[in-house]
């Protein structure tokens, strides 16, 4: 063996551990994360079932010929108490802006017939309040909302406590208990998920520099204490460009998968993981979910199967329709089987039909038996001028083995 042969393979023997490492490094920064079954193509539109036994009705139609609202968004849901509870943003004007209110609707026969409409947080004036999500828990029902200046100025989340029930379904002097500002620089997105060690954790986005980006981000709670929320930026790569990083999570044990809204040039879903109750995160990256620049909404259903509700088919070309629901098998993590909720032309009704109506922002949740989903419905008229829809899914529907 020559001294040039020599060289060589002592050079090889230095280099191993970096030669042997780089395909999984690379692999991990450039393939697509799995949030669908790898082995299962995602269907487009014409290949996804239409879910039967869909039970929908119209939470909030928009007539601002009627109430003066011109802009209406982000429609949450909780059952507290046998009764169903929904509330959103509510603008006379433009979207985001300090005119926002937050408003709501309650029904006593799972969402047949609402209330009429209450106010659950007006503005402050130079503030607006908008939309949020809801907490059922120990006998109380809270709302977390955010609230914020012109341009995202001061942004921060709130926190309300239903102080009188409704006695019927007419019944519109719902009372709120104003509880304070609990976290600072954050827009909630989803449900408060409670935590094996104790705390909660809910998902959404933070707004730190004003329009034009959202940042993905977490509040977790300090065990039981839902007055104190602290904020949990998820790491971005710079090489994502511009992003609006709404964000909903999967809970399972210590870990915690986070589906994140992307910019309009990706068309998938970007995603990031937490193993340790949501403390730190993996750097965001794309995953294997097609998605237009929207937000999802993602938990785990009693009979085991993770969900997400949003426009999830291959061919959605950045539309905000059709609206689906992709589940996996009970305890897979891969989502496996994609179903169509509805269409964005939806003749039987109820609900505006239209070609081009954007189906966007939904929320979920599940009571005897069922999903309820609810959703922004903009009529073809863009600008998230829209009405508050719902569509009531049985479980039993949701077979991800059924092909």
């Amino acid at each position: 063996m020559n001294r040039i042969e020599s060289l060589l393979i002592l050079a090889c023997f230095l280099l191993s551990p970096v030669i042997l490492n780089w395909p999984s490094t690379f692999a991990e920064e450039t393939v697509p994360f799995p949030l669908w079954a790898p082995e299962t193509p995602v269907p487009e539109t014409a290949e996804t079932p239409l879910l039967e036994e869909v039970r929908f009705s119209v939470i909030k139609k928009r007539e601002p010929e009627v109430d003066g609202y011109n802009w209406l968004h982000g429609v949450a849901l909780v059952w507290h108490q046998n009764v169903l509870f929904s509330f959103w943003g509510h603008n006379k004007s433009d979207e985001n802006t300090p005119s926002e209110i937050a408003q709501g609707r309650h029904s006593m026969d799972g969402g047949i017939t609402w209330s009429p409409v209450w106010t659950l947080a007006s503005g402050t004036g130079d503030e607006g309040r908008s939309h949020g999500v809801f907490l059922t828990h120990n006998g109380g029902l809270w709302a977390f909302l955010a609230r914020f200046g012109t341009g995202y100025a001061h942004l921060k989340t709130e926190a309300f406590l239903l102080a009188r029930m409704p006695l019927s379904r007419d019944d519109a002097s719902v009372a709120w208990e104003y509880r304070g500002i609990v976290a600072e620089d954050f827009w909630p997105c989803d449900r408060p998920v409670p935590l094996k060690n104790g705390n909660w954790i809910m998902a959404g986005a933070r707004i730190p520099n004003g329009p034009g980006q959202a940042f993905p981000a977490v509040a977790v709670s300090r065990e039981m204490d839902w007055l104190h929320w602290d904020v949990i930026a998820l790491p971005v790569p710079e090489n994502l460009g511009t992003i609006w990083g709404e964000t909903t999570i999967i809970v399972d044990d210590k870990e915690v998968t986070a589906i994140i809204r992307a910019g309009g040039e990706h068309g998938y879903a970007l995603t990031a993981s937490s193993r340790d109750y949501g403390k730190t995160w993996t750097h965001l990256r794309l995953s294997n979910l097609p998605m237009p620049g929207t937000k999802a909404y993602a938990g785990t259903l009693s009979t085991g199967q993770r969900y997400a509700v949003g426009t999830f088919t291959r061919d959605h070309n950045g539309a905000r329709y059709p609206l689906t629901l992709a589940v996996s098998m009970p305890g897979e993590r891969f989502f496996s089987r994609l179903f169509r909720i509805r269409d964005a032309l939806f003749p039987r009704g109820p609900g505006e039909s239209i070609g081009n109506a954007s189906l966007s922002y939904p929320y979920a949740v599940e009571h005897g038996g069922h999903l309820y989903v609810a959703y922004s419905n903009d009529g073809g008229r863009g600008r998230n001028l829209n009405s508050a829809e719902m569509a009531v899914i049985p479980l039993s529907a949701l077979d991800a083995r059924s092909h």
